[in-house]
């Protein structure tokens, strides 16, 4: 029974690890608040005293692009931590390795795999 467990917690060699998807990454850390499209309807809404965002119109109050840098602070954090913020931290998607993200400001950086693809994922929304 021990060796099944251990076998069971070890990667097949040949085969990497599935990383979530940002739809899935999406749909467990921001549905709740921001709502199946995104558009700041979820659930628990209701009960905040600020409205969530609407990932959807993004671009559009932005002159019509995705503000990328600006989406990658709010979900990694640079913005700060204040007692009114209540987004969470995304801590559980910072171990997927890293990729070069480009926010639209020509700056590469090194960045988690899985928030790039929640970017990605939320910039799909636009317009929505």
């Amino acid at each position: 029974m021990a060796i099944l467990a251990v076998l069971t917690a070890c990667v097949m060699p040949g085969r990497e690890a599935e990383v979530p998807t940002g739809a899935q990454d999406f749909a467990e850390h921001c549905v709740a608040c921001h709502g199946v499209s995104g558009k700041g309807d979820g659930e628990a809404a209701a009960g905040l005293a600020k409205k969530p965002a609407d990932l959807t119109q993004l671009s559009a109050k932005n002159g019509g692009v995705f503000p990328g840098t600006r989406v990658m602070a709010q979900i990694w954090g640079y913005t700060g931590r204040d007692e009114g913020r209540v987004m969470p931290e995304f801590k559980d998607l910072l171990d997927s390795g890293t990729v070069l993200f480009d926010g639209g400001d020509g700056i590469e950086t090194p960045t988690p795999l899985r928030l790039v693809q929640l970017a990605e994922y939320v910039k799909g929304l636009q317009g929505k």
